[in-house]
């Protein structure tokens, strides 16, 4: 009988946000696969946990993915954590939830932090919508592409960056986004010295040239807004305003009428018609 893969998130920064379930999960899984197992030790021992521990991670996921699999389906009961936030996302872990699945072995993920969600909800951007982009490629032509898939993205954008890459991302955003495009950049979430700057791209590379990043990033970016609609003609409004004044509208009702067939502001309306009954 197979065990079973549980996605356990960890702390952004702060740990006294590790839930209780992710706390009891990784003390009752049989081994815990880590990104960097002395990150991961630190968060044990805060815990009082002591367990078996084996390294995941990008450069050695082919070789591992096999063996944790190979132990889970001899039954036993893995807790996947990366250094930070949620596994498998913007991380190997998703390899390993894929070789899991394929070989129809259950995965559980277990609500908690995650960077993304965390900088979205503080960046007075809008919410309704967005797409998670991760990082950024730091080979020239993929990070091209990437940006310029992006250009008519209309959904806020949520990238992650280092400190030391910021300027050149920044830099790179503007080339494809343009420096008027609002963003939020967090910083050091969760941490004692967490901020959140909302400026624009151009306004966040004058303050980078200024003041040397610091701390991991969580860069927010308005989505592409939508533009103005074009103003009808006058004479259009006035044909609209007396069709429905020839079908009994009083004027006041066919002005209301008009600017809400037309999509038009009420008083841009009135004054059309006001202009047109004094000529």
């Amino acid at each position: 009988m197979s065990g079973m893969l549980y996605l356990v998130p960890t702390p952004i920064g702060n740990l006294g946000d590790i839930s209780q379930r992710c706390a009891q999960t990784l003390a009752q899984a049989d081994f815990i696969a880590a990104e960097d197992t002395r990150v991961t030790l630190k968060l044990l021992n805060h815990l009082g946990i002591k367990k078996s521990l084996v390294s995941y991670y990008e450069h050695n996921k082919a070789v591992q993915g096999e063996k944790i699999l190979g132990r889970i389906l001899e039954g036993q009961t893995c807790a996947l954590v990366s250094d930070a936030g949620s596994p498998a996302i913007s991380d190997p872990g998703e390899d390993l939830v894929r070789l899991c699945a394929q070989a129809g072995v259950p995965v559980c993920a277990i609500p908690g932090p995650c960077a993304a969600v965390t900088a979205l909800s503080i960046s007075a951007q809008a919410t309704g919508r967005f797409c998670f982009e991760g990082f950024l490629s730091t080979a020239g032509k993929s990070r091209r592409e990437h940006l310029d898939s992006l250009r008519e993205e209309k959904r806020t954008m949520i990238f992650y960056e280092a400190p030391h890459k910021l300027e050149a991302t920044l830099q790179d955003m503007i080339s494809y986004f343009g420096a008027d495009r609002p963003i939020s950049l967090c910083r050091e979430l969760t941490k004692l010295h967490e901020e959140v700057i909302r400026t624009t791209l151009g306004g966040a590379l004058e303050r980078c040239s200024q003041i040397p990043p610091k701390g991991e990033y969580v860069l927010v970016v308005a989505g592409l807004p939508d533009a103005p609609a074009a103003m009808p003609e006058a004479a259009d409004v006035t044909a609209h305003l007396s069709s429905l004044m020839e079908q009994g509208l009083s004027r006041k009702d066919a002005i209301r009428q008009t600017a809400k067939d037309l999509k038009l502001p009420k008083n841009a309306v009135y004054e059309i018609a006001t202009k047109e009954a004094s000529e």
